[in-house]
């Protein structure tokens, strides 16, 4: 749970380096979210049949926009320090904005194992790492 909310104690935080596991952790996080405002929104009969309005559908959208606004900042922020990890300039975060494949090349680069020591962003976040042997760290 530490690794989820890191990036919101860090939240406008542009510089050093971030681990993957933090990356993915916050993106789990991120979506759990999510997935509970659709189920409040379910609950609270949103989404009929057929039609795209309801109260419940509503609400579920102006909480969802108030989620996304509330994170958008802190995502951009791991992200650039996902790339800096990669010794790799966060202006690479402009890359999800092309259209179609954008975001599917920063997923990748998400997933890319960052570089090994210090580099010109800082030292390197798994320097004193317990956990060994985790695919997201």
């Amino acid at each position: 749970m530490e690794y989820m909310f890191m990036p919101l104690k860090r939240y406008a935080d542009f510089s050093g380096r971030s681990r993957r596991k933090e990356y993915w952790m916050f993106f789990l996080g991120y979506m759990l979210a999510a997935a509970a405002l659709g189920i409040v929104g379910v609950l609270l009969g949103g989404f009929p049949a057929g039609t795209a309005s309801g109260g419940g559908a509503s609400l579920f959208m102006i909480l969802l926009g108030l989620l996304v606004l509330a994170l958008i900042i802190p995502s951009f922020a791991v992200q650039v320090r996902r790339f800096h990890d990669q010794d790799k300039s966060g202006w690479f975060v402009l890359l999800n904005f092309i259209p179609y494949v954008g975001g599917l090349i920063v997923l990748v680069f998400m997933f890319l194992e960052g570089t090994k020591g210090e580099n010109r962003y800082g030292p390197d976040p798994k320097a004193g790492a317990a956990d060994v042997g985790d695919i997201f760290s």
